[in-house]
């Protein structure tokens, strides 16, 4: 509640005029209570069927004694219970603290202890991980199952679905402010151990189309895919719940759930182009395909604008601005390739600016800013990180670039990736985008290796697509052809796998640590 003196007798809005992720639910099943919210393959879950277990959860929450602010953890692949589960810890007012299933065990450890989690749902194949099962025993976590394999009795664990039973379907009474913690959503730790981004109920809103459904292969606990189901089910749109990305399973959802929105990695759209089976579905009820994390090239990009959709988009954003902050424009995507993000959304400020706190004007480089509610509330017992990326009154990205003339963001690349090359500065991205014009080059990471008389030397990573053959020396005479001559790698390694985290970005930190030395054995 607002201070009654500080707003000249005004009490703040409370539960009359609140923004919580729990009434986005509430508010779609009161106007489409039998329209379909999830799919799960065949299985189809109603808007009435989750608010109910929502509530029933919440409720459950509640009587095991859990206290609004409290943390709850989800150790959960993609499932109808996960999103039961997930309106219900919001409901409750606890503060949920997702982990990601692709992390060892070791990450695990460190998120549940950091963020001081004593609660969690997992799934049952999940616990069954020795390694994991040991974590979680060690910190003496209290736990409840999701029952995917039929093992939760077998391990002890309290079944998700029994716990429901009996529970009262009426929303328990907890008052939640828009600005109250609501996650911490750890980020992906590709140069050190995971930071806690926290975020508050009013940073997840972003507005769709009650006619749309969306893919949902991207995992919850990622912000990619929690605040795209959060967003489609508060109009009474639908997502299809996949476990992971398949080609075949991604275009049987588009064709059996009439699927108008596709969001993916550049990947993800080259492994259905690809994919033997690709003619026998029928993608023209897609009206938008987003693709994000990074640009697509642009062969790829030409190609599927051709086959799958008219309409591509990219969306940009970080685990710290919550869920986007630039996304480009459809009628654009083949006029301007390379690395642009598009234009700032609506819900945020985006500016270019230099090490002392100033604002650049357009065509001016230096590191991206944004300012907005969507900003993160702070990294989770880390004051220090925290007033670093907030200087000058604005979010700091670590990412470089330039707005042009057209208002649109160019990336340029992130200020750890630039690479010192003999007295030049040389971006990391284009040598990337270059590589990626490749025809045999599925995916490319370019970094700077210490190298005594360059200080830094251009080094690249490919790896190839699936039965294709290139060589290095072919490889890097593409790069001559298209490059200046300080910008060629000086060294280009073919590599069966490229180090990448689990939400699908390069781990460029370690092609340095294991080729650190490559020039100092080269004599180089």
């Amino acid at each position: 509640m607002t201070n009654l003196a500080a707003t000249g007798g005004v009490p703040g809005p409370g539960r009359i005029g609140r923004v919580a992720i729990g009434d986005l639910l509430k508010r779609a099943a009161t106007r489409f209570p039998d329209r379909t919210a999830v799919t799960d393959g065949a299985r189809r879950v109603t808007f009435t069927e989750l608010e109910r277990d929502a509530n029933r959860f919440a409720n459950y929450l509640v009587a095991r004694g859990l206290k609004p602010g409290g943390k709850i953890s989800t150790i959960c692949n993609n499932s109808v219970e996960f999103v039961k589960a997930l309106f219900g810890i919001h409901r409750a007012g606890l503060v949920w603290v997702p982990v990601n299933t692709m992390l060892g065990p070791a990450d695990m450890d460190y998120i549940l202890d950091h963020a001081e989690v004593r609660f969690a749902m997992i799934d049952d194949n999940l616990y069954g991980q020795p390694e994991r099962r040991a974590a979680l025993q060690k910190h003496g976590i209290d736990l409840i199952a999701v029952d995917l394999a039929g093992t939760a009795a077998a391990a002890g664990l309290e079944n998700f679905n029994n716990l429901l039973k009996g529970r009262s379907e009426i929303e328990p009474e907890i008052d939640i402010d828009d600005r109250d913690l609501a996650m911490i959503i750890y980020t992906s730790g590709i140069t050190s151990r995971p930071k806690g981004a926290m975020h508050c109920h009013l940073a997840v809103i972003m507005a769709v189309s009650r006619d749309d459904g969306i893919t949902g292969q991207f995992p919850l606990f990622h912000c990619a895919g929690h605040v795209s189901l959060l967003s489609y089910l508060s109009v009474g749109g639908r997502m299809a719940l996949m476990r992971g990305f398949d080609p075949v399973v991604c275009m049987e959802a588009i064709v059996r759930d009439k699927l108008t929105i596709f969001v993916g990695l550049s990947l993800m759209y080259q492994a259905i182009l690809d994919h033997p089976r690709r003619k026998e579905f029928d993608p023209s009820g897609l009206r938008t395909c987003i693709y994000t994390m990074a640009p697509m090239g642009r062969p790829l990009l030409e190609r599927a604008i051709a086959d799958l959709c008219p309409n591509f988009v990219l969306t940009s954003g970080q685990t710290e601005m919550y869920p986007a902050t630039t996304m480009s424009r459809a009628e654009v995507q083949l006029k301007r390739f390379g690395s642009y993000w598009g234009e700032s959304l609506i819900v945020n400020e985006t500016a270019i600016m230099d090490e002392n706190g100033n604002l650049l004007l357009r065509g001016q480089p230096g590191e991206l800013v944004h300012r907005g509610p969507n900003v993160m509330m702070g990294y989770y017992k880390d004051p220090k990180a925290t007033e670093e990326a907030r200087k000058f009154g604005w979010h700091h990205t670590g990412d470089l670039g330039v707005i042009d003339e057209h208002g649109e963001v160019l990336f340029l690349d992130r200020k750890k990736d630039m690479i010192k090359s003999g007295g030049e500065n040389v971006a990391s991205v284009k040598i990337e985008e270059t590589l990626l014009v490749h025809p045999a080059v599925q995916n490319a990471a370019v970094v700077g290796l210490p190298r005594p008389q360059w200080g830094e030397a251009v080094s690249a990573f490919v790896k190839l697509k699936p039965a294709v053959q290139a060589d290095e020396a072919g490889i890097l005479e593409h790069c001559r052809k298209h490059l200046g001559g300080f910008q060629v790698p000086k060294f280009i390694r073919i590599l069966d796998e490229m180090p990448m985290t689990a939400t699908g970005k390069l781990r460029k930190v370690k092609l340095r640590e294991a080729f650190a030395e490559h020039f100092a054995k080269e004599g180089a």
